[in-house]
């Protein structure tokens, strides 16, 4: 089993930054992927950045220049610090854990992100 914690949602106005942190714990393997969906009302969950145990990422279009992704792998926590923010940014967002084979894949609870015009 893994324990995902997230924290440093909020409420910002448009143009304004938040850091989210997700520190994991439990039978993490040393190589995995870790990263960041979000999922809005009304609307399917999405990919916003992912993070390799070796450090290669990879970002969706709408938030490539805007957002990055950064982890310690000594602490196994990710972080996704968010800049620019737009409302279409509003959103909850999960923290997530997998294996590359995915026979271990894990979700964090969410936390809200509230970006106001």
């Amino acid at each position: 089993q893994v324990q995902l914690v997230e924290s440093g949602g909020g409420l910002v106005q448009a143009g304004g930054s938040l850091r989210l942190s997700c520190a994991a714990s439990g039978s993490i393997f040393w190589i995995n992927i870790m990263g960041w969906y979000r999922q809005a009302p009304g609307k399917q969950r999405e990919l916003v950045a992912t993070i390799t145990s070796g450090g290669s990422t990879n970002f969706a279009d709408s938030v490539k220049g805007r957002f990055t992704i950064s982890r310690e792998n000594t602490k196994n926590t990710v972080y996704l610090q968010m800049n620019s923010l737009k409302p279409e940014d509003t959103a909850v967002y999960y923290c997530n854990y997998r294996k590359p084979d995915r026979t271990s894949d894990y979700w964090g609870q969410g936390t809200q992100v509230t970006v106001s015009s």
